[in-house]
């Protein structure tokens, strides 16, 4: 995918270019990565920009149109958090990079969430690409820092003082997505604080800072609320299905409302045909598909080859879907010959009184194993990993 940038990108890459790559995001962060870095940038066509923001817009287009009570079933009683939104602050959308069966490179849909993903750290990213690789800023993100920062400030922080705006995360030192939470922290000016030291009087939320209590009015939350009942022995004075005087950013509900939940519900030709696996037609090939439970994260309990006796034992066969399965096709040359394969996430920001998000930042992922996920590479490949699209003329 455009030839000439891949050509004088692998050209000019080297080792010593590669960390310092790493080295710089480390600076800006003041902190690793907690997950591995590609070498490269992706290099996609314009043409094929195009096809992607074509079916976003028309999956943006039918997600619009839901009745409100059908997104409410996606939410698992126990999950239910009060105060509920009608639209996501943040929107992302996962395509794959495949060819289809007439030899054409298209997006398929792999997945979309209401969650934030790594925008701050992307577009330093992208930023620092640029800085290591200066060809790339001919192609780069049209959006000026300031008005990518803007953006983010006006939705997260709002009106309020940024002393009162927290990003929410459970143990946030541990998260390989740490790196994020330094970097918004920089943009915005605001703090990350565990879950479990926040303070609760009443229905007001607290958090210390240099020994002063400091009242939480708005919460960027990076919270996975279906994943705390996994952490044994979870101590917190705040449990988010009770009333608490704090706007969400984004409300924890939109997790499972904009979600694989939604697939089997969209149309579109760049959208696997997917269904509810107890809806599961009788004519279709189970060999045909994947199966993925609802709302599992970073690929976790997805089976590319499920079997009839595996689909038999599931009891909550309504909280897994089957979608179709998509060729990712290996299209982007390391500088060994071999070839990788890649997903492109898009990342919105969704304002409350605008009737369309806006799409700020993309996160790449590379990959030479049969999922999008670093773990499933051999060792020593390279070409892996996260990255950023870079979008240009063929």
């Amino acid at each position: 995918m455009i030839p000439k940038y891949r050509k004088q990108f692998n050209q000019e890459f080297s080792d010593e270019k590669y960390t310092r790559l790493k080295e710089i995001l480390k600076q800006k962060g003041g902190i690793e990565p907690g997950f591995r870095i590609s070498e490269s940038p992706i290099f996609l066509t314009k043409e094929f920009e195009s096809k992607l923001i074509d079916a976003s817009e028309s999956i943006i287009s039918q997600i619009k149109a839901l009745p409100s009570e059908t997104l409410q079933k996606a939410i698992p009683d126990n999950c239910r958090v009060p105060n509920d939104t009608d639209q996501p602050h943040f929107f992302t959308i996962d395509f794959g990079v495949c060819k289809n069966e007439s030899g054409v490179i298209e997006p398929q849909l792999i997945e979309l969430q209401a969650f934030p993903s790594l925008y701050a750290f992307q577009k330093a990213y992208e930023e620092t690409f640029c800085e290591v690789y200066p060809f790339l800023s001919e192609i780069r993100n049209p959006m000026p820092h300031k008005d990518f920062k803007q953006y983010l400030k006006d939705l997260i922080v709002g009106d309020e003082n940024p002393e009162n705006v927290i990003l929410l995360e459970i143990f946030p030192e541990k998260q390989k997505t740490a790196i994020d939470f330094a970097l918004t922290e920089q943009l915005l000016g605001i703090k990350t604080v565990c879950l479990t030291k926040v303070k609760k009087e009443g229905k007001k939320l607290y958090y210390e800072n240099d020994g002063q209590l400091v009242e939480i009015k708005r919460i960027y939350n990076r919270v996975i609320f279906d994943e705390l009942d996994r952490i044994p022995d979870l101590k917190t004075e705040f449990d988010f299905r009770e009333e608490a005087d704090v706007k969400w950013i984004t409300h924890p509900n939109l997790f499972f409302k904009i979600s694989k939940f939604l697939l089997p519900l969209l149309k579109h030709q760049f959208v696997p045909k997917s269904y509810f696996l107890h809806e599961f037609p009788e004519d279709e090939n189970l060999e045909n598909f994947v199966l993925k439970p609802l709302f599992s994260f970073a690929g976790s309990g997805v089976n590319l080859n499920p079997t009839k006796e595996i689909t038999d034992a599931i009891e909550d066969k309504e909280n897994y879907i089957l979608q179709r399965k998509v060729t990712y096709e290996p299209l982007f040359e390391d500088i060994n010959g071999e070839f990788s394969k890649a997903e492109i996430r898009l990342l919105y920001i969704w304002k409350e009184n605008d009737e369309r998000p806006i799409l700020l930042e993309n996160l790449g992922r590379m990959t030479k194993a049969a999922m999008v996920n670093v773990d499933f590479n051999k060792k020593d490949a390279i070409w892996i990993g996260s990255s950023n699209a870079f979008f240009g003329e063929g």
